[in-house]
């Protein structure tokens, strides 16, 4: 990003609202400082507009779907306008079916269940555990991690050309790195599986706090993505994509809703007609306000217009990565090389640093929330850091001397709410830990460091 983009980027856009954003932490060492909540990767905290588009609808809230009363209309209309705006917000084809789910682990769990039978599946190893293990019922091949964007497409034609053409076949890869934040080429990897007769499946998580999802224009079959990612945590996901493989699947979940008619036989069994739409899989009372927190977080990223989200998200990329930069003693975790495309999430080993000690010192001396550890993705941090992923050691001691591997890593992730002070303060306290040690002592408690009383 050039000078002049990254100071338009500050110019034109402000930090999104988002709830905490005055919250103030007390530190170890005297005092209290505003919270720099810098672990978006996992949940990013909720956007403004999300919080009061509930807060007024709360007083209205009532039962979805074959409700007489007002109340009971007005929520079923809300969470079907919900439905709408999610599918406008990625851009779906005119028959697809969006299921509102829990997360995305629960959405691929959900497109696990209804895989047809034989079906074979292929995963690279670099994928988020919600991506990498919900396929116990399905053939299998597990890809080795690319070192770039065109050898990842290369490896995928390679095991999709080996494997049975005439039988059903899924990909299932991530938009964004949740370790590294890197950019994967999805239109690309879409293109490769349809070319050989596989479908696929994107794993945007990571991706559309971020960047625009479009299904169409990526070609994708399906994508998945959780609410407490996009700005709104308040327990729902999204799984939206072709509905063939969907409405011959036994439901996800059996329950109300998810049957039209249900009738005792003379034998004592019961006879059940599913229904063929989104309700097939969502049986049971659905979360109306999750599902309208995702259509109002969609509704503010839309507003906001990404292409200004993303040149100020670079722009604080840039600095943290400059920043690091500067500490010889700092190694950023990357697949695909320094100069390719990512997202705000960045990991990064310290050398001779317990990864646990050095977050909890930047928690407890700084105020800064990161994290530290695997990121549920042990195989990619395998290849990453060369090493077998472990538990950490005693907290006070280095988690790796000069020369030798490090084991885990700490991850620092920002978006659309996190301001300047944020990723500088995190960016300075770097490189006072790194040059000055901690000025607390700490201990482990149940595997974590903890600040000593």
């Amino acid at each position: 990003m050039s000078v002049s983009t990254a100071a338009a980027a500050q110019t034109v856009c402000t930090p999104l609202p988002v709830l905490g954003r005055d919250v103030t932490v007390p530190l170890v060492t005297g005092g209290e400082v505003t919270y720099a909540a810098l672990d978006y990767a996992a949940s990013a905290p909720a956007l403004q507009r999300v919080w009061d588009d509930v807060a007024a609808y709360a007083p209205y809230y009532g039962s979805v779907h074959r409700g007489a009363g007002y109340l009971s209309q007005l929520s079923t209309e809300l969470f079907e306008n919900a439905r709408r705006t999610v599918a406008g917000f990625l851009d779906c084809r005119p028959d697809d079916q969006l299921i509102f789910t829990r997360s995305t682990t629960d959405s691929l769990n959900l497109l696990a269940q209804a895989l047809p039978a034989g079906c074979q599946v292929f995963v690279f190893e670099t994928e988020h555990h919600a991506s990498l293990l919900p396929w116990k019922d399905a053939r299998v091949t597990y890809l080795d991690a690319p070192r770039t964007p065109g050898r990842a497409v290369q490896t995928l034609e390679r095991a999709l050309a080996e494997r049975d053409p005439q039988g059903p076949a899924l990909v299932c890869v991530t938009g964004a790195s949740n370790v590294t934040g890197e950019l994967w080429p999805v239109r690309e990897l879409a293109a490769a599986a349809h070319a050989h007769g596989a479908r696929i499946v994107l794993d945007a998580a990571q991706l559309a706090p971020h960047h625009p999802v479009s299904v169409r224009e990526l070609d994708v079959d399906w994508v998945a993505f959780s609410g407490h990612k996009l700005y709104a945590p308040f327990g729902s996901g999204v799984l939206a994509g072709r509905a063939d493989w969907l409405r011959a699947a036994e439901p996800y979940l059996a329950g109300g809703g998810a049957s039209r008619r249900v009738s005792r036989r003379e034998d004592g069994g019961v006879d059940v007609d599913w229904n063929d739409t989104s309700a097939r899989h969502e049986a049971g009372s659905p979360n109306v306000i999750g599902a309208y927190s995702i259509a109002s977080a969609c509704k503010a990223l839309t507003e906001a217009g990404f292409d200004t989200l993303v040149a100020r998200e670079q722009h604080l990329i840039a600095k943290v990565r400059e920043g690091l930069a500067e500490v010889p003693e700092v190694r950023v975790l990357s697949l695909f090389g320094d100069d390719a495309p990512r997202v705000g999430v960045i990991s990064f080993v310290v050398e001779g640093w317990n990864s646990s000690h050095f977050a909890a010192a930047l928690s407890a001396e700084y105020g800064i929330g990161v994290r530290d550890g695997l990121f549920c993705a042990h195989p990619l941090l395998r290849t990453l850091l060369g090493t077998s992923p472990q538990a950490q050691g005693e907290c006070g001691a280095p988690e790796a001397t000069p020369g030798e591997k490090s084991l885990n890593a700490i991850r620092v992730s920002f978006g659309a709410g996190t301001p300047d002070e944020h990723v500088e303060r995190f960016v300075t306290a770097v490189k006072e830990l790194v040059a000055n040690g901690a000025k607390w002592q700490y201990r482990t408690e149940e595997g974590r460091c903890v600040p000593a009383v």
